[in-house]
């Protein structure tokens, strides 16, 4: 299948380390922020609704759940996770550029877990 003109671009930027590596870094905000969202929604909540839970304001929470955001703070994090009922889980991971193998861990598919039930976000 061809590429579209977006395709071969990003192909072609991401040749440079540095674009790559801030990439790489948006990607990992775009991933925080579309759990929180998800994992909220699925609770049935606002982001009012959560801020006041969590004993914060609603405009940190639409922070958080910006894709564009990066102070993201492991204690909040934390205390979203509990209101929530889940888990923050940081995971390392690094690869030997020469052979492309993890060497961490595998990657993680992420659920949110509500009623007894599982749901892969």
């Amino acid at each position: 299948m061809k590429k579209t003109n977006f395709e071969s671009y990003l192909a072609e930027q991401m040749k440079d380390p540095e674009f790559a590596a801030r990439f790489e870094r948006a990607n990992e905000d775009w991933d925080i922020a579309l759990q929180l969202t998800t994992l909220r929604q699925q609770a049935g909540l606002s982001q009012k609704e959560l801020a006041r839970r969590v004993g914060t304001s609603q405009q940190q929470i639409s922070r958080l759940e910006s894709a564009n955001y990066e102070g993201h703070s492991l204690s909040t994090l934390r205390r979203i996770a509990q209101v929530l009922d889940a888990k923050v889980r940081v995971v390392f991971d690094t690869e030997d550029t020469r052979s492309g193998m993890s060497v961490a861990e595998s990657r993680v598919t992420y659920r949110a877990r509500r009623g007894g039930k599982e749901k892969a976000l």
